[in-house]
């Protein structure tokens, strides 16, 4: 070992028994092995070469062997590493693993406390929000019962000053033997002279008067006389009011008078002078003319007033006896104007309607009316198209000859159109909303229609998102289907859907529910007999903004759907006649009521009317025609009451007597319309005199008929005698149409 390794041999640890036995190698056994020729190699070169074989044969395998031995020896060690690598590596395995689990199970844990937390939190909000409620609820009741409290004493005190001022009224008449003034007289006696009120004052107190009555304040004095030459008081004149009394004299002089201040004139129904009509053109600033059914109106006539009046912006021409003459007329001369009414107006033609196109034309017009006029052809309806583009709102009612084509001929040259009115046309159907779709419709009005169909509301919903009126009275054919069509409609303000008989719960449920309940205002569902309480509910949660409401003839409709009803506080008009409704849920929270219909409703009383009295008192419209348990009692609370009322109908309301009269006539100093039919305890005498006091009265003293349900004492008709009742109401209407007849033959 000293000397290294070239004292090493290859096999001097080899056990000498199995060293294998190698001859030893001779010269010329080397020289061929290592290819070397004879005369090269030496002796030296030999055991050079042999030395440097020998140890590199040695080198290589004491290296093997080493690399073998040290191997050996460190595998225990190496062994012993692993282990312990593999140890560690287990146990962080197993410690990752119950940390994992316990990681899982501790996220639970907290998410339950989570939960639990949060129901504790949730639980002690409700039943600190039921409390807050409960005291809410108590102090509310509280203020509902001290607001009803002082209702009641203010009732009362009413009550009680107006009977006290009703008995003294009744002692001071019986005392005295000089009639007493009326209001009007003791108001112009005890205050100022109106004249020394400011000119825009007096204007404006003399605009609500009518043409009489205007020059009947003109008689009462000078300086009345000057208050009513005021010019714009005859900026608007209408002879229509006095047609029967007015001379055409006096019209001539007063169109002469008053010609450069006038800018409307309406001689609406007036038989007048070819003479008189001239006098028209004298008004050259004329905006406004309404000549509709004037018989002796003719094309010359109106010659003269085109000639002279070219401002005019509104010509209603309706039911009259022009023909393509003035048709000719209307672009020549009234080149700016805007409303044309040509309703059942039959002696113009197509060709007439071609002429709207000539010179200037008529392409300012907005506003058409073409009711009535049978004559028209699609021809005719592409006239008008060709003639005024830019017409937006289009009336055609009582026309069964109107088609789709005529439709389809309007649109083509109209996109502007924004109203329809097809009222009495059974022809249009589905298709004429199809053809509309490229308009920009807000309203729509049919009536009377049996070939619309659901599907046309699918048009309105994907091609009007800005409609705001639907009128679809009388279509048969419409169901819930429509409208679920129509509650995306976030525009629509205005419904009628009255008659459609084949609309429930469902589908008015279902169009409540969608964006177009919030701005709903008008509801107009009369005769739809499917309709129950449910819908009502819905009705009352959904639509904040209602202001109209008719629910006429819902038969299935009981004092619950009612209850959900007069509850929305918006709510100014309510026609529930002809329901099942009681005295008890009604009125208490509409105090801003102002019309009320709950005529043919025979179960109401007095109560219904001192709930009116008290919660209702400005209501200016009642009509509880049809209810016999009303007496003068009622009428009497009314009457001290509601001051603000304008119309009344207590037909068929078989107990009340003079008496009522006399308080209408004290209290309610308002009234304009009292209808009182088969009243047979009102006396003529009484309603005579009331008659004075109203604009309009009808009054008939004849037992209710049989359709009322009930006798003249008010007692319910059985079904025999309501038979035998409406067998006598033909007969006398056959008797009074013979009658009739024979009248007119002789």
């Amino acid at each position: 070992m000293e000397s290294g390794l070239e004292s090493l041999l290859w096999d001097m640890y080899i056990d000498p028994s199995m060293k294998p036995k190698i001859r030893r190698l001779s010269e010329t056994y080397m020289e061929r092995l290592f290819g070397l020729e004879d005369q090269l190699i030496t002796p030296e070169l030999m055991i050079k070469a042999c030395t440097f074989y020998t140890g590199r044969l040695v080198k290589t395998h004491f290296c093997t062997w080493r690399n073998i031995a040290i191997s050996r020896t460190n595998e225990d060690d190496m062994l012993a590493e692993k282990m312990e690598k593999a140890t560690k590596y287990a146990n962080f395995r197993l410690q990752k693993y119950i940390f994992h689990h316990w990681h899982s199970h501790a996220k639970v844990r907290k998410e339950q406390l989570n939960d639990m937390l949060l129901r504790i939190q949730g639980k002690f909000h409700h039943y600190k929000l039921i409390i807050i409620l409960n005291k809410w609820r108590e102090k509310a009741r509280h203020r509902y019962k001290k607001r009803e409290d002082e209702l009641m004493l203010k009732h009362e005190l009413q009550l009680k000053r107006w009977k006290s001022n009703l008995k003294g009224k009744t002692a001071a008449e019986e005392k005295f033997i000089f009639p007493e003034r009326s209001m009007s007289e003791v108001f112009l006696i005890g205050c100022c002279d109106i004249s020394a009120l400011p000119e825009r004052a007096v204007s404006r107190i003399f605009s609500h008067l009518s043409l009489r009555d205007t020059v009947v304040c003109g008689q009462v004095s000078r300086s009345w006389l000057l208050m009513t030459q005021i010019r714009s008081l005859w900026n608007a004149i209408d002879f229509s009011s006095v047609k029967h009394m007015a001379t055409d004299k006096y019209i001539v002089s007063t169109l002469q008078r008053w010609r450069l201040n006038v800018l409307r004139l309406n001689f609406r129904g007036c038989a007048l002078r070819q003479k008189t009509l001239r006098s028209v053109s004298l008004c050259k600033n004329l905006q406004e003319l309404n000549v509709s059914d004037c018989p002796t109106l003719t094309d010359e006539s109106m010659r003269y007033i085109s000639e002279g009046c070219p401002g005019v912006l509104y010509l209603n021409l309706s039911n009259t006896n022009i023909s393509n003459r003035t048709m000719r007329l209307l672009p020549r001369y009234f080149h700016n104007l805007q409303n044309l009414n040509l309703a059942y107006c039959r002696k113009f033609t197509d060709k007439g309607l071609r002429y709207l196109n000539l010179g200037n034309g008529c392409h300012k017009l907005i506003y058409l009316d073409l009711s009535g006029c049978t004559q028209i052809s699609v021809q005719g309806f592409r006239n008008v198209a060709n003639s005024c583009t830019g017409i937006m709102h289009l009336t055609v009612n009582d026309m069964p000859t109107l088609t789709d084509n005529c439709i389809k001929a309007l649109v083509e040259r109209c996109p502007r159109l924004s109203s329809i009115v097809f009222m009495g046309a059974p022809h249009i159907s589905d298709c004429a909303f199809k053809a509309l779709s490229s308009c920009n419709l807000r309203k729509i009005r049919f009536e009377g229609n049996k070939r619309i169909t659901d599907a046309c509301f699918k048009f309105i919903d994907k091609n009007y998102p800005n409609i705001s009126h639907i009128y679809m009275a009388d279509c048969k054919g419409i169901t819930d289907g429509s409208l679920r069509s129509l509650s995306p409609l976030k525009q629509l303000t205005v419904l009628n859907l009255a008659n459609c008989v084949r609309i429930g719960d469902v589908g008015l449920r279902q169009f409540l529910d969608g964006p177009v309940s919030i701005r709903i205002r008008e509801l107009n569902l009369n005769n739809c007999v499917h309709l129950g309480d449910a819908s009502m509910v819905k009705l009352a949660e959904r639509c904040p903004n209602l202001h109209y409401l008719s629910l006429r003839n819902c038969t299935h409709l009981t004092d619950i759907g009612i209850a959900y009803i007069v509850n929305i506080f918006s709510l100014l008009s309510i026609d529930l006649s002809g329901t099942d409704i009681s005295d008890e849920v009604f009125c208490k929270g509409s105090l801003l009521l102002e019309h009320l219909d709950v005529s043919y409703c025979p179960q109401l009383s007095d109560d219904i009317i001192k709930v009116l009295a008290i919660y209702c008192i400005c209501i200016t419209s009642l009509s509880v025609a049809g209810c016999p348990k009303i007496t003068d009692s009622a009428m009497e609370m009314l009457s001290a009451k509601c001051r603000y009322l304008h119309i009344l109908d207590i037909s068929g309301c078989v107990l009340l007597t003079d008496q009522m009269l006399k308080h209408l006539q004290l209290g309610c100093k308002q009234l304009r319309i009292l209808k009182m039919n088969y009243c047979r305890l009102i006396s003529k005498e009484a309603a005579s005199r009331m008659s004075q006091k109203v604009q309009q009265q009808e009054y008939s003293p004849g037992d209710p008929p049989s359709w009322f349900g009930y006798d003249w004492e008010g007692n319910p008709l059985t079904e025999q005698r309501r038979i035998g009742s409406l067998e006598e109401d033909s007969e006398s209407i056959l008797k009074q149409s013979v009658y009739s007849s024979d009248e007119e033959a002789v």
